[in-house]
Protein backbone atom coordinates (compact mmCIF):
# COMPACT_ATOMS: atom_id res chain seq x y z
CA UNK A 1 0.00 0.00 0.00
CA UNK A 2 1.41 3.26 -1.04
CA UNK A 3 0.61 5.93 1.41
CA UNK A 4 1.93 8.49 -0.19
CA UNK A 5 -0.31 8.29 -2.94
CA UNK A 6 -3.30 8.33 -0.69
CA UNK A 7 -2.39 11.03 1.20
CA UNK A 8 -1.61 13.34 -2.09
CA UNK A 9 -5.51 14.37 -1.55
CA UNK A 10 -5.27 15.07 1.93
CA UNK A 11 -2.33 17.05 1.13
CA UNK A 12 -4.36 19.44 -1.67
CA UNK A 13 -7.39 19.65 0.49
CA UNK A 14 -5.04 20.71 3.83
CA UNK A 15 -3.12 22.94 1.45
CA UNK A 16 -6.71 25.11 -0.46
CA UNK A 17 -7.91 25.23 3.37
CA UNK A 18 -4.67 26.99 4.92
CA UNK A 19 -4.77 29.25 1.68
CA UNK A 20 -8.44 29.57 2.03
CA UNK A 21 -7.81 30.66 5.92
CA UNK A 22 -4.81 33.26 4.77
CA UNK A 23 -6.80 34.97 2.51
CA UNK A 24 -9.95 35.20 4.92
CA UNK A 25 -7.50 36.65 7.55
CA UNK A 26 -4.92 38.44 5.51
CA UNK A 27 -2.01 37.17 6.99
CA UNK A 28 0.31 37.12 3.98
CA UNK A 29 1.75 33.38 4.57
CA UNK A 30 0.89 32.91 0.71
CA UNK A 31 2.39 34.30 -2.18
CA UNK A 32 1.63 32.39 -5.45
CA UNK A 33 4.98 32.94 -6.94
CA UNK A 34 6.67 31.26 -3.54
CA UNK A 35 4.16 28.41 -3.37
CA UNK A 36 4.72 27.90 -7.45
CA UNK A 37 7.84 27.52 -7.04
CA UNK A 38 7.91 25.33 -3.24
CA UNK A 39 5.29 22.64 -5.66
CA UNK A 40 7.45 22.96 -8.71
CA UNK A 41 10.19 21.51 -6.67
CA UNK A 42 8.03 19.00 -4.96
CA UNK A 43 6.70 17.89 -8.47
CA UNK A 44 10.18 17.59 -10.08
CA UNK A 45 11.71 15.46 -6.95
CA UNK A 46 8.84 13.10 -7.35
CA UNK A 47 8.97 12.79 -11.03
CA UNK A 48 12.73 12.49 -10.89
CA UNK A 49 12.46 9.83 -8.35
CA UNK A 50 10.64 7.69 -10.49
CA UNK A 51 14.04 6.82 -11.80
CA UNK A 52 16.65 7.55 -8.92
CA UNK A 53 14.73 5.77 -6.28
CA UNK A 54 15.58 2.98 -8.11
CA UNK A 55 19.05 2.56 -6.72
CA UNK A 56 18.07 3.07 -3.05
CA UNK A 57 15.76 0.28 -2.72
CA UNK A 58 18.06 -2.11 -5.04
CA UNK A 59 21.13 -1.15 -2.52
CA UNK A 60 18.46 -1.82 0.58
CA UNK A 61 17.18 -5.52 -1.13
CA UNK A 62 20.70 -6.17 -1.58
CA UNK A 63 21.55 -5.88 2.35
CA UNK A 64 18.34 -7.06 3.35
CA UNK A 65 18.81 -10.05 1.21
CA UNK A 66 22.61 -11.09 1.26
CA UNK A 67 23.86 -9.55 4.95
CA UNK A 68 20.81 -9.17 7.19
CA UNK A 69 21.39 -9.98 10.96
CA UNK A 70 18.17 -11.30 12.00
CA UNK A 71 15.29 -12.75 9.82
CA UNK A 72 12.48 -10.27 11.13
CA UNK A 73 9.13 -12.04 9.95
CA UNK A 74 6.54 -9.73 8.46
CA UNK A 75 3.72 -11.73 9.77
CA UNK A 76 5.38 -10.57 13.15
CA UNK A 77 3.81 -7.16 12.68
CA UNK A 78 0.46 -7.34 12.99
CA UNK A 79 -2.69 -5.85 14.76
CA UNK A 80 -1.50 -8.09 18.29
CA UNK A 81 0.46 -6.12 21.33
CA UNK A 82 3.20 -7.63 19.74
CA UNK A 83 3.12 -6.46 16.72
CA UNK A 84 2.19 -3.32 17.17
CA UNK A 85 5.31 -2.85 19.61
CA UNK A 86 7.14 -3.73 17.02
CA UNK A 87 5.84 -1.50 14.01
CA UNK A 88 6.22 1.34 16.87
CA UNK A 89 9.72 0.21 17.59
CA UNK A 90 10.31 0.21 13.70
CA UNK A 91 8.95 4.25 13.70
CA UNK A 92 10.73 4.87 16.35
CA UNK A 93 14.35 3.91 14.80
CA UNK A 94 13.52 4.84 11.79
CA UNK A 95 12.80 8.54 13.04
CA UNK A 96 16.40 8.12 15.06
CA UNK A 97 17.91 7.45 11.37
CA UNK A 98 16.02 10.44 10.16
CA UNK A 99 17.76 12.66 12.74
CA UNK A 100 21.12 11.78 11.92
CA UNK A 101 20.32 12.22 8.09
CA UNK A 102 18.87 15.56 8.50
CA UNK A 103 21.30 16.73 10.91
CA UNK A 104 24.25 15.65 8.83
CA UNK A 105 22.19 17.24 6.20
CA UNK A 106 23.13 20.40 7.28
CA UNK A 107 26.71 20.30 8.94
CA UNK A 108 28.17 18.38 6.13
CA UNK A 109 28.37 20.39 2.91
CA UNK A 110 27.78 18.37 0.12
CA UNK A 111 24.62 16.79 2.17
CA UNK A 112 23.43 20.20 2.34
CA UNK A 113 23.87 20.94 -1.49
CA UNK A 114 20.91 18.67 -1.55
CA UNK A 115 18.58 19.37 1.29
CA UNK A 116 19.25 22.98 1.18
CA UNK A 117 16.10 23.18 -1.52
CA UNK A 118 14.02 22.24 0.87
CA UNK A 119 14.68 25.59 3.06
CA UNK A 120 14.81 28.18 -0.23
CA UNK A 121 11.25 29.44 0.08
CA UNK A 122 11.22 32.59 2.37
CA UNK A 123 7.60 31.45 3.30
CA UNK A 124 6.50 28.70 5.91
CA UNK A 125 3.23 27.25 4.66
CA UNK A 126 2.17 23.45 3.79
CA UNK A 127 3.61 24.14 0.07
CA UNK A 128 7.19 24.64 1.88
CA UNK A 129 6.76 20.67 2.98
CA UNK A 130 6.32 19.61 -0.24
CA UNK A 131 9.24 21.06 -1.21
CA UNK A 132 11.68 18.43 -1.45
CA UNK A 133 14.98 17.93 -3.27
CA UNK A 134 15.72 15.62 -6.36
CA UNK A 135 19.07 14.58 -5.20
CA UNK A 136 19.38 12.74 -1.60
CA UNK A 137 19.04 9.96 -3.78
CA UNK A 138 22.88 10.39 -3.88
CA UNK A 139 23.38 9.39 0.04
CA UNK A 140 20.57 9.60 2.10
CA UNK A 141 19.95 5.76 1.90
CA UNK A 142 22.71 5.33 4.20
CA UNK A 143 21.61 6.43 7.00
CA UNK A 144 19.00 3.76 6.82
CA UNK A 145 21.13 0.97 5.54
CA UNK A 146 21.27 -0.20 9.81
CA UNK A 147 17.73 -0.96 10.03
CA UNK A 148 17.40 -3.22 6.91
CA UNK A 149 21.02 -4.79 8.25
CA UNK A 150 19.15 -5.82 11.40
CA UNK A 151 16.56 -7.60 9.35
CA UNK A 152 13.23 -5.20 9.62
CA UNK A 153 11.67 -6.60 6.46
CA UNK A 154 11.36 -4.04 3.59
CA UNK A 155 7.45 -3.62 3.49
CA UNK A 156 7.90 -2.49 7.26
CA UNK A 157 10.38 0.10 6.96
CA UNK A 158 9.03 1.48 3.51
CA UNK A 159 5.79 1.82 5.40
CA UNK A 160 7.05 3.40 8.76
CA UNK A 161 9.16 5.56 6.20
CA UNK A 162 6.27 6.98 4.56
CA UNK A 163 4.59 7.64 7.76
CA UNK A 164 7.52 9.74 9.23
CA UNK A 165 7.02 11.81 5.92
CA UNK A 166 3.39 11.96 6.15
CA UNK A 167 3.51 13.60 9.83
CA UNK A 168 6.03 16.07 9.35
CA UNK A 169 3.71 17.97 6.51
CA UNK A 170 1.31 19.09 8.71
CA UNK A 171 3.94 20.88 11.16
CA UNK A 172 4.99 23.17 7.69
CA UNK A 173 2.28 25.94 9.02
CA UNK A 174 1.87 29.21 10.71
CA UNK A 175 -1.58 28.92 12.04
CA UNK A 176 -0.46 26.71 14.75
CA UNK A 177 0.72 28.12 17.95
CA UNK A 178 2.52 26.39 20.53
CA UNK A 179 1.12 23.05 22.39
CA UNK A 180 2.27 23.08 25.69
CA UNK A 181 3.61 19.51 26.70
CA UNK A 182 3.29 18.30 22.63
CA UNK A 183 5.86 20.95 21.92
CA UNK A 184 8.19 18.80 24.50
CA UNK A 185 7.76 15.53 22.87
CA UNK A 186 7.41 15.49 19.42
CA UNK A 187 7.91 18.13 16.51
CA UNK A 188 5.26 20.57 16.13
CA UNK A 189 4.68 23.77 13.77
CA UNK A 190 6.81 25.71 16.82
CA UNK A 191 9.32 23.44 16.74
CA UNK A 192 9.95 22.92 12.86
CA UNK A 193 9.57 27.08 12.21
CA UNK A 194 12.82 27.37 14.30
CA UNK A 195 14.06 24.67 11.87
CA UNK A 196 13.53 26.70 9.13
CA UNK A 197 14.66 29.96 10.31
CA UNK A 198 17.71 32.12 9.45
CA UNK A 199 18.13 33.69 12.66
CA UNK A 200 21.09 33.28 14.35
CA UNK A 201 20.01 31.53 17.45
CA UNK A 202 18.00 29.12 15.23
CA UNK A 203 20.08 28.04 12.98
CA UNK A 204 21.27 24.41 12.79
CA UNK A 205 18.14 23.22 15.11
CA UNK A 206 15.37 21.14 16.01
CA UNK A 207 16.25 17.86 13.37
CA UNK A 208 13.74 15.91 14.94
CA UNK A 209 11.21 13.92 12.19
CA UNK A 210 8.73 13.34 14.61
CA UNK A 211 10.01 13.19 18.23
CA UNK A 212 11.93 16.44 19.41
CA UNK A 213 13.21 14.21 22.02
CA UNK A 214 15.96 13.32 19.87
CA UNK A 215 16.88 17.16 19.74
CA UNK A 216 16.32 17.70 23.50
CA UNK A 217 19.04 14.77 23.71
CA UNK A 218 21.80 15.38 21.38
CA UNK A 219 21.84 19.17 22.37
CA UNK A 220 20.09 20.52 19.02
CA UNK A 221 17.21 21.52 20.73
CA UNK A 222 15.96 25.54 20.87
CA UNK A 223 12.38 27.12 21.48
CA UNK A 224 11.06 29.51 19.75
CA UNK A 225 10.76 32.95 21.00
CA UNK A 226 8.64 35.74 20.63
CA UNK A 227 11.28 37.81 21.25
CA UNK A 228 12.79 37.08 18.26
CA UNK A 229 10.89 36.10 15.34
CA UNK A 230 11.36 33.85 12.53
CA UNK A 231 12.75 34.83 9.16
CA UNK A 232 12.30 32.02 6.79
CA UNK A 233 14.33 30.94 4.36
CA UNK A 234 18.66 30.32 3.49
CA UNK A 235 21.47 33.03 4.05
CA UNK A 236 22.52 32.61 0.08
CA UNK A 237 19.03 33.35 -0.56
CA UNK A 238 17.81 31.34 -4.33
CA UNK A 239 16.36 34.52 -5.68
CA UNK A 240 15.12 32.78 -8.76
CA UNK A 241 11.82 30.19 -9.51
CA UNK A 242 13.98 28.03 -11.39
CA UNK A 243 13.46 24.28 -9.64
CA UNK A 244 16.27 22.91 -11.73
CA UNK A 245 18.80 25.98 -10.05
CA UNK A 246 17.28 25.10 -6.67
CA UNK A 247 18.55 21.95 -6.48
CA UNK A 248 21.79 22.86 -8.21
CA UNK A 249 22.15 26.13 -6.50
CA UNK A 250 24.91 24.51 -3.74
CA UNK A 251 26.41 22.29 -5.75
CA UNK A 252 27.78 25.08 -7.88
CA UNK A 253 29.02 27.08 -4.52
CA UNK A 254 30.99 24.01 -4.24
CA UNK A 255 32.34 23.46 -7.61
CA UNK A 256 33.35 27.09 -7.95
CA UNK A 257 35.45 26.82 -4.84
CA UNK A 258 36.85 23.67 -5.29
CA UNK A 259 37.84 24.89 -9.07
CA UNK A 260 39.57 27.73 -7.41
CA UNK A 261 41.44 26.30 -5.03
CA UNK A 262 44.99 25.52 -5.64
CA UNK A 263 45.43 22.43 -2.76
CA UNK A 264 44.23 19.28 -4.28
CA UNK A 265 43.43 18.01 -0.43
CA UNK A 266 40.90 21.33 -0.39
CA UNK A 267 39.52 20.46 -4.06
CA UNK A 268 38.20 17.15 -2.32
CA UNK A 269 37.75 18.00 1.16
CA UNK A 270 35.42 20.87 0.48
CA UNK A 271 32.78 18.50 -0.24
CA UNK A 272 33.09 16.62 3.13
CA UNK A 273 34.11 19.73 5.50
CA UNK A 274 31.46 21.52 7.33
CA UNK A 275 28.76 23.89 5.56
CA UNK A 276 29.97 27.48 5.52
CA UNK A 277 33.87 26.03 5.42
CA UNK A 278 35.69 27.51 2.41
CA UNK A 279 39.61 27.36 1.00
CA UNK A 280 41.83 30.11 2.65
CA UNK A 281 43.23 31.10 -0.51
CA UNK A 282 39.20 31.24 -2.43
CA UNK A 283 38.10 33.10 0.71
CA UNK A 284 40.70 35.60 0.08
CA UNK A 285 40.62 35.80 -3.21
CA UNK A 286 36.45 35.22 -3.66
CA UNK A 287 35.49 36.89 -0.37
CA UNK A 288 31.85 36.78 0.75
CA UNK A 289 29.57 39.24 2.59
CA UNK A 290 28.30 38.74 5.95
CA UNK A 291 24.48 38.77 6.29
CA UNK A 292 22.59 41.00 7.69
CA UNK A 293 18.61 40.62 8.24
CA UNK A 294 18.05 43.78 8.91
CA UNK A 295 18.08 44.17 5.60
CA UNK A 296 16.10 41.47 4.80
CA UNK A 297 14.01 41.27 1.73
CA UNK A 298 12.09 38.45 0.00
CA UNK A 299 12.42 38.13 -3.36
CA UNK A 300 9.38 39.18 -5.33
CA UNK A 301 10.15 40.09 -8.99
CA UNK A 302 7.06 42.26 -10.35
CA UNK A 303 4.63 40.60 -12.43
CA UNK A 304 1.58 41.64 -14.62
CA UNK A 305 -1.82 40.38 -12.91
CA UNK A 306 -2.81 39.12 -16.70
CA UNK A 307 1.14 37.08 -16.52
CA UNK A 308 0.33 35.64 -13.04
CA UNK A 309 -3.12 34.28 -14.17
CA UNK A 310 -1.58 32.94 -16.53
CA UNK A 311 0.93 31.32 -14.76
CA UNK A 312 -1.65 29.65 -12.76
CA UNK A 313 -3.70 28.09 -14.97
CA UNK A 314 -0.33 26.85 -16.51
CA UNK A 315 0.45 25.73 -12.93
CA UNK A 316 -3.02 24.24 -12.61
CA UNK A 317 -2.56 21.63 -15.64
CA UNK A 318 1.03 21.00 -14.59
CA UNK A 319 -1.01 19.73 -11.22
CA UNK A 320 -3.34 17.58 -13.52
CA UNK A 321 -0.59 16.39 -15.47
CA UNK A 322 1.70 15.23 -12.70
CA UNK A 323 -1.11 13.24 -11.25
CA UNK A 324 -1.63 11.55 -14.36
CA UNK A 325 1.74 10.81 -14.52
CA UNK A 326 1.92 9.15 -11.27
CA UNK A 327 -1.07 7.27 -12.25
CA UNK A 328 0.64 5.82 -15.22
CA UNK A 329 3.67 5.08 -13.37
CA UNK A 330 2.42 2.79 -10.80
CA UNK A 331 0.45 1.27 -13.22
CA UNK A 332 2.19 0.71 -16.07
CA UNK A 333 5.90 1.36 -15.06
CA UNK A 334 8.96 3.82 -15.46
CA UNK A 335 9.62 3.37 -19.33
CA UNK A 336 6.37 4.89 -19.97
CA UNK A 337 6.60 7.86 -17.97
CA UNK A 338 9.91 9.17 -19.89
CA UNK A 339 8.55 11.41 -22.06
CA UNK A 340 5.97 12.58 -20.13
CA UNK A 341 8.15 13.64 -17.64
CA UNK A 342 9.89 15.25 -20.18
CA UNK A 343 7.39 17.28 -21.21
CA UNK A 344 6.57 18.45 -17.13
CA UNK A 345 9.92 18.85 -16.33
CA UNK A 346 9.89 21.76 -19.60
CA UNK A 347 7.01 23.27 -18.15
CA UNK A 348 8.18 23.33 -14.89
CA UNK A 349 11.28 24.98 -15.96
CA UNK A 350 8.81 27.46 -18.49
CA UNK A 351 6.84 28.11 -15.27
CA UNK A 352 9.91 29.81 -13.52
CA UNK A 353 10.85 31.78 -16.58
CA UNK A 354 7.03 33.07 -17.01
CA UNK A 355 7.28 33.78 -12.89
CA UNK A 356 10.31 36.03 -13.03
CA UNK A 357 9.13 38.43 -15.68
CA UNK A 358 12.01 37.34 -17.92
CA UNK A 359 12.02 38.93 -21.09
CA UNK A 360 12.14 36.08 -23.12
CA UNK A 361 10.32 33.97 -20.99
CA UNK A 362 7.05 34.63 -23.72
CA UNK A 363 8.77 33.37 -26.36
CA UNK A 364 10.30 30.44 -24.66
CA UNK A 365 6.94 29.54 -23.62
CA UNK A 366 5.44 29.62 -27.22
CA UNK A 367 8.56 27.45 -28.24
CA UNK A 368 7.43 24.95 -25.44
CA UNK A 369 3.09 25.16 -26.82
CA UNK A 370 3.95 24.84 -30.56
CA UNK A 371 7.14 22.59 -30.44
CA UNK A 372 7.87 20.83 -27.75
CA UNK A 373 4.86 19.57 -26.88
CA UNK A 374 3.43 18.25 -29.95
CA UNK A 375 7.18 16.51 -31.10
CA UNK A 376 6.84 14.92 -27.01
CA UNK A 377 3.18 13.47 -27.67
CA UNK A 378 4.35 12.44 -31.02
CA UNK A 379 6.90 10.45 -29.47
CA UNK A 380 4.47 9.13 -26.87
CA UNK A 381 2.52 8.05 -29.84
CA UNK A 382 4.89 5.69 -31.70
CA UNK A 383 6.60 4.54 -29.05
CA UNK A 384 5.03 4.55 -25.37
CA UNK A 385 1.23 4.72 -26.02
CA UNK A 386 -1.30 5.64 -27.90
CA UNK A 387 -3.19 8.84 -27.88
CA UNK A 388 -6.95 8.48 -28.54
CA UNK A 389 -8.62 10.80 -30.19
CA UNK A 390 -10.08 12.43 -27.33
CA UNK A 391 -6.54 13.21 -25.52
CA UNK A 392 -5.50 14.86 -28.95
CA UNK A 393 -8.37 16.95 -29.08
CA UNK A 394 -8.10 18.05 -25.39
CA UNK A 395 -4.32 18.71 -26.28
CA UNK A 396 -5.02 20.71 -29.36
CA UNK A 397 -7.13 23.30 -27.65
CA UNK A 398 -4.87 23.46 -24.58
CA UNK A 399 -2.50 24.33 -27.22
CA UNK A 400 -4.21 26.92 -29.36
CA UNK A 401 -5.95 28.56 -26.27
CA UNK A 402 -2.79 28.88 -24.38
CA UNK A 403 -1.26 30.33 -27.61
CA UNK A 404 -3.87 32.73 -28.28
CA UNK A 405 -4.06 33.78 -24.42
CA UNK A 406 -0.43 34.62 -24.35
CA UNK A 407 -0.15 36.22 -27.77
CA UNK A 408 -3.08 37.96 -28.15
CA UNK A 409 -3.85 39.57 -24.38
CA UNK A 410 -1.90 42.02 -23.03
CA UNK A 411 0.79 41.62 -20.64
CA UNK A 412 -0.24 44.82 -18.55
CA UNK A 413 -2.39 45.39 -15.27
Amino acid sequence: MDLIALAVPFFLLALLLELAIDRFRQTGYYRSNDAINSLSAGILSESTGYFSKLLQYAIWGIVLSKFALFDWQLSWFDTSLQGVLLWILAAVLWDFCYYWNHRLGHEISILWAAHAVHHQSEEYNLTTALRQTSSSFLFSWIFYVPLFLIGFPADVLITVAAANLIYQFWVHTQFVNRLGVLDRILVTPSNHRVHHAQNQRYIDKNYGGIFILWDRLFGTFVEESDDDPVIFGVRKPLANWNPFWANFQVYNYLLFDARKTHRWQDKLGIWFRRTGWRPADVATKFPKTGVDLDEFRKFDPPLSRTRRRYVMAQFLVTIVASLAIADMFATQGGQFVLVPCLLLWTNLYTLGLLNEGRPYAARFELLRLLLVIPIGFYAMNNVLIVINPLIAGILTAYVLGSTLWLTMVPDSE
